[in-house]
Formats: structure tokens, sequence, C-alpha cells
């Protein structure tokens, strides 16, 4: 790939051939459609590269400070050689893109492939072909946003930060100094927030374009124009903050924020320009000096810019990520215009050319884009994606553990959460030839709680105690999603027959490993919490639907809902996204609706949301959509499902009525009570299969197959393509 690198030594400007960056864990590689040159700090840069040695060190007085620090500790010989090498390598430019993910590394789940994200970070939004970019460093781009406005992400964070130093509240008056890129967004967002402002800078164009965009009156610094407004706007009193947006070397910024500011006014400075303070002029007025550290709180924090760990939003409201999609937000919503800011488009092959010119003058420029290649940003042509079904093997002929017919059904309990104790636990407790023996929990209350409420023989927090308990017939695994896949291993290896609420496992390998226990041990006695083909109406209803002699097609909205502030289901790092977690209820419903597995999956999520539409492949030709969805209405019902084949018409209006439309028309009577879906006849059906020995109520392989389709669907949402499940051998 490209790259514009520096040379600082010798000031010479390239576009170099470089490697591709990996796509390391906790970010994504991104491909460029736009880049901002930032007019002020690049070209500040590059400038200083063209200097002599000596006037490098007069621009730098800190980086000297560093190099004597050195002298002192390590000697001469080693700091200049230390100095040399690191002056006589390329370093990068850029800090300010917008392009599309191309790939997604471990541990990220709000993007995927082809998702358009606003990038920032002078290591990681560099002007390069491609970027890998941490979490906390790119957001997504508002849906209708252009990719060229998207690009301002970073600059407009810079003065998003600065302008919330400043405090502004509605009817104040800002002076904002200099009016370059920053300043003219300063201007805008001031603007937005009902600030009047006053622009000044040396510049008329600038003036002008300020003014075009808000300021109320625009001036030259230097002049009578710019107090006179001030005056006027504040009826003598001064402005109530002062933002420098101004670089350079003169001091005259500084001076003119404590002549114009009130009495005890804000001054916040963004750029950097000279800041040596009249000490009598702050002091009399009492002026409060504020400092604004680029893009907001994170920056320099490399435990929130390299490992993503983000700050509690009740602690720190607007960190480097939320500015960046504040700012997009308002462009987006046209609070703030930054196309009149656009000077100059170039292509990105000439980007020594463009700096050059900007450099010398000829090119006259508030903010420059570069823009790459339009192919860049086309999805390559990569083969039809596929997913290998496990098979499921055995080590020898299945059968259930030896226990007495007629000795009770024991039971244990690995979790008592609020779908255990409200959703299996009463049904039961009240069935039978059943016994609750141990409960497990990782809290010795919420065992004892669960204990005392359903009458718990025993309560522990002690796992391998039950898993080495000869008299336990089976083990219900109840726990959070992450832990699903080991422990059903681990009871499955201890010779258990084992119930795992959905989903069994949340990424393919953790599926191969609780296969690899069943080839291991022999045991197969495994059932996945996939209660809706057990649920009356709906068995009722594909009976009187009758076999099928054609293809089928299936339709099956889910109106999911919003989840709420704090739900561990949020926690997709280590939980899983929604769909994995709850997924696998409607394709199981589905393929036992169409009496097979399916061959493919397809999926498109719409941006901004968790909204999802699978499309589910059967080996006849049946089609099965699912739409999932989290925007509807809360009062419409959950679930409604539909299945057209042979002329005949299935309906289900979330378990609460189904119907079956052909020759004669069946209807189902309104249930009397709650809507059943299917728990109770699935734990009947599960407790005699533990009881008799005899088939657990679904085959393995359609637990696998199911759980694998689940699984697919991120592969499919991250190649834009149908994924086939190949069935492994």
């Amino acid at each position: 790939m490209k790259q514009v690198v520096q040379n600082y030594k010798s000031g010479e400007l390239a576009v170099l051939d470089v490697p591709v960056p990996g796509c390391k864990p906790g970010g994504v590689l991104v491909r460029s459609a736009y880049s901002l040159i930032s007019t002020g700090t690049e070209l500040m840069k590059v400038s200083e590269a063209g200097m002599s040695m000596l006037g490098k060190a007069r621009s730098r007085p800190d980086q000297v400070a560093k190099v004597m620090q050195s002298v002192a500790t390590n000697g001469v010989p080693a700091t200049y050689r230390k100095v040399m090498g690191k002056l006589d390598s390329y370093t990068p430019l850029g800090y300010s893109l917008c392009g599309v993910v191309e790939q997604v590394g471990a541990g990220i789940d709000d993007v995927k492939a082809g998702d358009l994200v606003a990038c920032a970070g002078n290591e990681h939004a560099l002007h390069a072909e491609l970027n890998w970019v941490p979490k906390n460093l790119y957001t997504p781009v508002p849906d209708g946003l252009a990719p060229r406005h998207a690009a301002f992400g970073t600059v407009g964070s810079i003065a998003l930060q600065g302008v919330r130093q400043g405090a502004p509240q509605l009817g104040e008056v800002a002076l904002v100094i200099g009016l370059g890129l920053i300043g003219q967004l300063v201007v805008q967002l001031l603007t937005a927030a009902g600030v009047r402002v006053v622009g000044a800078d040396p510049d008329p164009a600038r003036c002008d374009l300020a003014a075009r965009l808000g300021a109320a009156a625009c001036g030259d610094p230097s002049s009578a124009a710019v107090e006179a407004a001030v005056a006027e706007l504040t009826d003598g009193h001064g402005v109530d903050q002062v933002y420098l947006a101004a670089g350079g070397g003169s001091n005259q910024p500084v001076e003119l924020a404590a002549r114009l500011c009130r009495d005890r006014g804000r001054v916040v400075d963004i750029g950097k320009c000279r800041l040596d303070l009249p000490w009598n002029a702050y002091y009399e007025k009492e002026l409060d000096v504020r400092f604004s550290r680029s893009y907001g709180p994170g920056r320099y924090d490399p435990e929130y810019e390299l490992e993503g760990r983000d700050y509690p939003i009740g602690y720190v409201r607007w960190t480097e990520r939320r500015n960046l999609a504040c700012f997009l937000g308002l462009v987006a919503r046209g609070s703030v215009d930054v196309e009149p800011l656009v000077s100059h488009v170039a292509d990105f092959d000439d980007a020594v050319d463009t700096y050059r010119r900007l450099k010398d003058g000829d090119l006259k420029a508030v903010a420059v884009l570069f823009r790459y290649p339009e192919t860049a940003t086309e999805p390559r042509e990569t083969p039809a994606p596929s997913v290998a079904v496990p098979a499921v093997r055995r080590a020898g002929p299945a059968s259930a553990p030896a226990r007495p017919a007629t000795a009770p059904v024991r039971l244990a309990f690995v979790g008592a959460g609020n779908y255990a104790t409200s959703m299996l636990l009463p049904h039961l407790a009240q069935r039978d030839g059943v016994e609750l023996s141990t409960v497990v929990t990782t809290t010795a209350l919420s065992a004892a709680n669960a204990q005392r409420k359903f009458g718990f023989a025993h309560a522990t927090t002690d796992l391998d105690a039950v898993l080495g308990d000869d008299s336990v017939d089976a083990v219900f695994v109840v726990t959070r999603h992450s832990s699903h896949a080991e422990l059903t291993r681990r009871a499955l290896l201890a010779g258990k027959t084992v119930f795992v609420e959905k989903p069994l496992a949340l990424t393919e390998d953790e599926l191969a490993g609780v296969l690899a226990a069943v080839e291991e041990s022999g045991n197969d006695r495994l059932q996945v919490g996939f209660n809706r083909r057990f649920a009356p109406l709906l068995t009722e209803a594909k009976q009187r639907l009758g076999t099928r002699t054609g293809p089928a097609s299936l339709r099956y909205l889910v109106n999911a809902g919003q989840l709420q502030h704090g739900s561990w289901y949020l926690r997709q790092g280590t939980e899983g996204s929604r769909f994995e977690g709850e997924g696998g209820h409607f394709v199981d419903t589905a393929s036992w609706l169409l009496d097979a597995d399916p061959v493919s999956v397809y999926a498109v999520a719409p941006s901004g949301n968790e909204d999802l539409q699978v499309v589910l492949r059967y080996p006849d030709g049946s089609t099965a959509t699912i739409s999932y969805v989290t925007t509807g209405a809360p009062g419409f019902p959950k679930e409604t499902l539909d299945l057209v084949a042979d002329g005949k018409v299935l309906k289900l209006d979330d378990f609460v009525r189904a119907s079956v439309y052909g020759r004669k028309r069946w209807v189902s009577s309104r249930l009397p009570k709650a809507r059943d879906k299917g728990q109770n006849a699935e734990l009947a059906a599960f407790v005699k299969a533990v009881r008799t020995g005899g088939p657990m109520p679904v085959p393995l392989e359609s637990l696998t197959a199911t759980t694998a389709a689940t699984l697919a669907v991120r592969g499919a949402l991250a190649a834009g393509a149908p994924v086939t499940l190949e069935r492994a051998r």
C-alpha cells in the first residue's frame, strides 16, 4: 500500500510503498476514502522539517531540553546517535480520515466489514491507503453523511473539545482569534450553541467566510473593528470567552484576549500560539485560562486509546470517541457545514505536490482533502464464504447413564438467575418424579435463595462437587452466555445428561470443543433450550398443516425491542451479540417447521442499530427470513410467523393464536392463560429422556446445525454475501 511520509532531518516528503498493517485485536483495518490535511498542525511540521538544525532547535525548545537531559544521563555520543537516528527516519503525516472497514479484529462488535467510519489519531488515521484503528479512535458515520465531510471528524473533535472547555451558555458573546480550519469550526459550534461570535484574523477572505458561517462580526485583530464589535455586542463589558485558535510566534492573541475579555471571563487555548501572559492584565480581571487537550478525555492515555478501555459516561461525559460521534452528528443534521471549508481536493497520488504548493503559498486553503482511488473502497472479489458445520462423532454407541427406573430424576442447576427461577424451576419444582438435588452459583446468597424458594436439597458454590456426585442424573447450565460451552463440555465429560440454555456456544471453536467432549466421552446426552418447537399452539398448527410436498417460504418477525441500560446482554465483547444469544430460538423453530437444517445463511443489517434480516436456505429450496428488529413499537407482539407452502398458510400470532389456511380453515381459540412458548413441554420431554434412557428430545446433529447457522450470521454480515454451511465429514 501507499503512505505519505516525511524525513524530519532532510525535509523530504514522499509517497512510499509500505506493508499493509495487520488487523490486531481491539481494532479495525480501514481503507481510506478521504483524509484531511490539517493546514495548521501538519504544515507547521512540514515547515519545521525544512529548517536547519539550529532552526529546528529554536522551534522546539521542549525537545532541546530533552536532548540536554539525555546528554547529562547518557553522554554526548549516545545522545547524538539517538537523535540523529530519530531525525533521519521517515515519520507519518495525517490524523483525520474517513474510510471503509475492510477487516474487523477480535473483540470488535460495533462495526463490520463494509461500514463507513471516521477515524482519529496521529498514529492511526494517517495519510495512507490502509490504517489499523483501535476501537476508541473510530466511530460509525451517520447515514447520509458524505465521506468527504466525515473526514473532518478529528479536527471537528478538536474544535468541539475547545468549545466544551469554554463552557459557553446561551446568549453569551465569544471572541475567536484565528479563523483557520479550527477557528472556522469553533465559530459554527458556538453559533449552534446560541452564542454570538466575533472573529479576528488578518486574512479578509477568512473573515468573510466566518461571517457567512454565522459570526456576528469579523475583522483584523489589529484594527478597531473587532474592538468596536465587542463593545456593541456586550454593552462595553467584554466577551464572556476568548478562543485562541491562532498559531505563530506573535503574542498579540493573548494580549488581545485580555483586552477584550470581561471581568472573570474565560480564555481557552486551542491552537499553538505564543503564551507570554501579561500578568497585570490577566490578574486584574482574574481571567480563567484554560487549555484544550486535543480531541478530548482519553487523549494520550494508552489504556483508552490502544487498549479500548472506555471511561464510564457517568464520570466522563465527553471522551475522544464521543466527541467524534457528536461532531459527525452535528454535521449530519446540518448544524455545522464543512463544505465551504473545502478549498481543494487532491488525488492521493499527488500528495507531495500538494504539500509543496501549500508550503510555498501557491495553494491557499482552509482545508484540503486527499481523495483515494474509488476502486479502493469497492469490495474485492472473493470466493463465496463457507462455514463447516462440525460433524458429531461418538467414541462408541450412545447410551444413557444407568439408573433405577423407579428412582426420582435428580437434577442439579448451575446458575439461578432470572430465567432459571422464572421459566424453568417453577415447572420442575411441581413435577412428580423430579428431585432438585443441588444448586450451584458463584455467590453463596443466590444459591441459598434458590434453595429456600424451590426446595433444593443442597446449595453450594463448588461445581466440581456436583459434577463428581454420581447421584446427580442431569445438570442444567443456566449461566451467562460466555460460560455455556465450557460448563457443558465439563458436564458431558463427567458423564452427565446436560440441559444448557441457549446459546450452546458463542464461537465456532466453542462449538467444536463441546463436540470434542462428546467424541471423547461417548456422551451425547445434550439438550439446548430451544423451547419454541414444543409450544402447544405451534405443534398443533404444524400437524394441521400436514406434510409438505414442495418448497416453503417462511417469514418470522421478532420484535425484540430495546434493552434496558446496564443489561449484561449489551456486553457483546464477552457475552456475544443479541442475535448470537437468542437467535438460535428462531433458527431452530424455522428448521423444525421445515423439517431440515439450513445449507446457507445470508444477513444484512442497517447501520446505527441492532436490526437484522437473516435469510436461511434449505436443501429443498425452502427459505426462511428472520427479521430481528429492536426499533419496533413496544406495543406490537414480539413474535409473528407465516409459513406458505402447497397452497396453504400457517400463521402464528405471538403464541396467543394460531391458524392454518387451506381447503379448510383452522383457527385456534385464544388461550385462557399466559403465552405458552413450550418450556413446560420441553422440560417434560427432557425429564422423560433422562428417566427412560430414551433418545434426547432434539437430535444433537440438529442442535449443532442450528448453532452453526446462528454463528454464521456474523460471517455473512462481514462478507456481505451468503455463507455456505458445509457439513463436515
